[in-house]
């Protein structure tokens, strides 16, 4: 399975200084580290935080012509050979050729442009990247320069590295933050007053005023802090007793991170919802003591109205179904209850009674005149008769 990559990482530290054994007795006074040989070579110090190991430690070499002991930063390469042959062209010199390190892995020792000294490392195991860095972890790297510009083209065309923010430090001038893919790897500034240029590596300690104090007390001299950053953090440099500079920083204080704990009651907000608003005997308690009691207070009523509604279907006719009915009925009935009818029936037979006596009359005066005529014709006609039978 193919490991991921390392390119552009830091993935390792390592002190040179000249008294090794006074550096091993120090540093775990403050950082949490502890300190022992290594398994592939006695000689080499190993410092392990909780996570693991993260820092070696060994005497400066022989050939180092006077310079002071300190912290050297090991960047990841995919191919070690190839990363020195980019480096050297670019200007960097090699300070320590390539070299295969049995069950280890394979480095080599570079100084940039600007004379700041650096490691490539590849390991034979791998070394996932971890989101943030945990108790006694490095949490950033610090390149001071005598040129910001041509020291961040430098590890620009190199690694990769991406200038993700520049921040205005008034005399100080421009912090340039980098990284990789939109993740910060460290910053780099222009040394003023000028000084050699060198990597500054950052511990992570649980509070950064109390690992200074302690270094402190350990024989360290402070030089800057401790003070906060943006963010919410706090650092502190020091110089350790053999005069090599290192520094601490610890993430914003536990009261910030846990405010939103202590703003967390305030979640009962749920509990004007919850339409169980008639028991507030248990409503109250159970919502604030946990925010999932709003749940169980929901689920209940849902459960009530469900079993109010089936019972009704089981039921054949009385309960739900047949009082609708009649209550509709109820509502047109009033309208023709049996007075009401009667009268109605009387009301309607009176109207035919004189509808009838109407027409009645009608139909005499129609009427008359005919049986007057008739009557008439009937008298005439006997008349007729009397006459004829006389004649006779």
């Amino acid at each position: 399975m193919a490991q991921p990559s390392i390119q552009g990482r830091f993935v390792w530290q390592e002190l040179m200084t000249n008294d090794t054994a006074a550096a091993a007795a120090f540093y775990p006074k403050f950082s949490g580290w502890q300190a022992g040989p290594s398994p592939h070579d006695a000689s080499y110090t190993l410092f392990r935080a909780g996570s693991g190991p993260v820092a070696g430690l060994m005497k400066l070499p022989a050939d180092a012509h006077g310079v002071p002991p300190y912290w050297l930063p090991y960047v990841g390469s995919d191919d070690v050979d190839a990363t020195v042959a980019a480096a050297e062209k670019l200007g960097a010199k090699v300070l320590h050729a390539t070299t295969e390190m049995s069950g280890v892995g394979r480095f080599a020792v570079l100084a940039d442009p600007q004379g700041a000294a650096f490691g490539i490392y590849k390991p034979n195991t791998a070394m996932p990247e971890k989101p943030t860095p945990s108790l006694g972890e490095f949490a950033w790297q610090e390149l001071g320069t005598s040129n910001l510009e041509a020291a961040f083209e430098f590890y620009h065309e190199l690694f990769g590295w991406q200038a993700i923010h520049r921040m205005e430090m008034g005399p100080g001038g421009i912090y340039l933050i980098f990284g990789q893919s939109g993740v910060q790897r460290g910053g780099m500034f222009k040394l003023n007053p000028a000084g050699p240029s060198r990597w500054l590596p950052y511990i992570e300690v649980a509070n950064a005023d109390a690992a200074a104090s302690a270094a402190r007390a350990a024989g360290a001299r402070i030089v800057n802090g401790p003070m906060d950053v943006p963010g919410g953090a706090r650092i502190a440099q020091l110089h350790d007793p053999q005069g090599v500079l290192v520094a601490v920083h610890s993430a914003a204080p536990v009261a910030a991170k846990s405010a939103p704990e202590k703003k967390s009651p305030p979640k009962p907000q749920a509990a004007p919802a919850q339409p169980a608003a008639a028991k507030p005997a248990t409503a109250p308690s159970a919502s604030t003591a946990k925010p999932a009691a709003p749940k169980p207070a929901v689920a209940k009523p849902a459960a009530a109205k469900v079993a109010a509604v089936k019972p009704a279907p089981a039921k054949p006719a009385p309960a739900k179904p047949a009082p609708a009915k009649p209550a509709a009925a109820a509502k047109k009935t009033p309208a023709k209850t049996p007075a009401k009818k009667s009268a109605a029936k009387k009301a309607k037979k009176a109207k035919k009674k004189i509808v009838a006596k109407k027409s009645a009359k009608r139909a005499k005066k129609k009427s008359a005149p005919k049986k007057a005529k008739q009557k008439a014709r009937g008298k005439s006609r006997a008349r007729g008769k009397k006459k004829a039978t006389r004649k006779k």
